[in-house]
């Protein structure tokens, strides 16, 4: 197999890049980044910070991972996925704990991609990844209910979790402001129309400009985002971050998760356009660029980010095949967070909200949850609904955590399940099988007891060797493990109590057709040189054949 080059794709392009293709992308760029004005002020809000990190966001790391990643055609930027862990983290620590979380998350995905582990990303399962993205969807559409009914809390309401948003729309829903949910109505029916009659231009965009004519034409009693937030134009400003061992120590848990879900939301996109654009992305190069751009991010006031599926179709739809379309799309929007952030002031909350209905239904992926509850096996379906749960009643960290370990546990009750030691019974002559490989059973002397194993030896089932007796006359045992694949450390104690058994009842112990894997682990261990490298058969005919002699003794 040949081994991934760590090296930027933007290297690698450039050496046969044209003017015309040069040309393709700053349209694209220009293009992608109309499309992600609007969308970074709304994941910034979501998030629980101004308007202006969420373009302080797509600006730096957009660059960044452009500059450095392992992909032709990534955009990158603040994402929905991280919408709600952001706004908790900024919730609970502040600005400092989310800096600090981001940056162990940088140093995580950097090193993840110096060690070559960006094809672990694999072993997260489909059903952990779908439940969390669904539950993720479920918790950005709450949190947007009360901006697009404008409705209004009493002062000192806490609402961090997903269950206090929902208790406190419950008890403030008199509160209801109906020109809100209008506006809201209208720039909700214009994301969804638009986009079938007029592709080229952004219908996030149309709907921003509808919803501004609404409050301000029809002089309408509406929030807007300079009424809850302070804008602030200009160049992102650096940051140093607080640094105190409690502070890492607090935030390593956080980091860790933003750290998995940025590797796993980026290889995903990066394998969505790679099936695009017919091409292969750098994986391991691709997650060390994500970590230079999250660490960038937040030491210029950004928050977490990752590469954006949608930013990056839309990249592809318009002609983007190198990074530089990225590159662009972030140098737009940096002369638009200089030039024209103050009008971001003009933007109505339920116009936010109404793009961010339409963004959690995109990434819900309720299609494929539907169909996996139809057909997946009772234990994958136990891991998406727990995962999707605990991401909604919780948050991502624990729902993450829960899901991985019961996905562990539940794969490792499967395999058991799969794993056997069962007994031959004796036979005549007749009744043997003509095949020398079959599982049929041969003649067995009396004095002789053997059983084949079925399946992987781990600690899950180490126990079933206990099911191997012998009776006063056996003189001699055979275990046939020519279906064992593998063979870990408390299997192997297993296998050395039954020897030491076999040796004080005064049975031989012979094994037949052990494969490559156990015989290393036995090896190593040193079993084989305890037990007889003689008493290790190739073939079950070998091993009854020094049963067999064993009486002769």
């Amino acid at each position: 197999m040949k081994q991934e080059k760590l090296k930027p794709m933007l290297f690698s392009v450039i050496k046969k890049y044209s003017a015309k293709q040069f040309t393709t992308d700053v349209i694209s760029g220009i293009i992608v980044a109309i499309i992600a004005l609007p969308l970074s002020i709304a994941l910034a809000l979501a998030s629980g910070v101004g308007p202006e990190e969420g373009l302080y966001t797509a600006i730096v790391a957009g660059f960044i991972i452009s500059f450095l990643g392992g992909s032709r055609v990534q955009i990158a930027g603040p994402t929905a996925a991280f919408a709600t862990i952001v706004a908790g983290i900024v919730a609970k620590d502040g600005m400092d704990g989310l800096m600090m979380a981001t940056i162990i998350a940088g140093i995580l995905l950097i090193l993840m991609g110096l060690f070559k582990l960006g094809s672990l990303i694999k072993f997260i399962p489909y059903t952990i990844t779908t439940g969390f993205t669904a539950g993720i969807a479920v918790t950005i559409l709450i949190g947007q209910i009360k901006d697009f009914m404008g409705l209004t809390y009493p002062k000192g309401t806490v609402t961090i979790e997903t269950v206090e948003k929902v208790q406190a729309i419950v008890a403030n829903i008199a509160t209801i402001n109906y020109q809100a949910v209008i506006v809201g109505a209208v720039c909700l029916a214009v994301l969804i129309v638009w986009p079938k009659f007029f592709e080229k231009i952004p219908a996030s965009l149309i709907a921003v400009l509808v919803g501004i004519a609404m409050v301000k034409g029809l002089g309408l009693k509406v929030n807007t985002i300079g009424d809850l937030y302070q804008i602030n134009g200009g160049l992102p400003k650096f940051h140093a971050p607080n640094f105190s061992w409690s502070l890492v120590r607090g935030s390593f848990s956080n980091g860790f998760t933003i750290a998995i879900l940025a590797a796993i939301e980026s290889l995903l996109s990066a394998v969505v356009a790679d099936g695009m654009i017919g091409s292969h992305h750098r994986s391991n190069m691709e997650l060390i660029a994500q970590g230079a751009g999250n660490i960038g991010s937040v030491l210029f006031g950004g928050i977490p980010a990752t590469g954006a599926i949608a930013r990056t179709a839309a990249n592809i739809k318009n002609g983007g095949r190198t990074p530089i379309a990225g590159i662009v799309h972030s140098i737009v929007l940096l002369l638009v967070l200089v030039v024209l952030m103050p009008y971001a002031a003009l933007i109505p909350m339920p116009t936010i909200a109404a793009i961010l209905f339409q963004v959690a239904y995109n990434m819900c992926q309720w299609r494929p949850f539907v169909h996996l509850c139809k057909t997946a096996p009772k234990s994958d379906i136990i891991v998406l609904v727990t995962t999707f749960v605990l991401t909604v009643v919780f948050d991502l960290v624990v729902a993450i955590e829960v899901g991985m370990i019961a996905a562990c546990l539940l794969f490792m009750k499967r395999m058991s399940e799969e794993s056997s030691v069962r007994g031959w019974t004796y036979v005549d002559p007749d009744d043997q099988t003509e095949d020398p490989d079959s599982i049929e059973l041969r003649v067995v002397p009396k004095h002789v007891r053997v059983y084949e194993i079925s399946g992987p030896m781990f600690f899950g089932d180490a126990d079933a060797l206990a099911n191997i007796t012998t009776k006063e006359f056996t003189k001699a045992l055979v275990i046939r493990m020519r279906s064992v694949p593998a063979l870990d450390a408390t299997a192997m104690r297993s296998l050395e109590m039954l020897y030491e058994d076999c040796k004080k009842r005064g049975v031989r112990l012979i094994f037949s057709h052990v494969n490559e894997q156990p015989r290393r682990t036995m090896e190593k261990d040193g079993f084989i040189e305890k037990v007889g490298a003689e008493n290790f058969a190739p073939h079950i005919d070998d091993a009854l054949k020094l049963a067999s002699e064993v009486a002769a003794e």
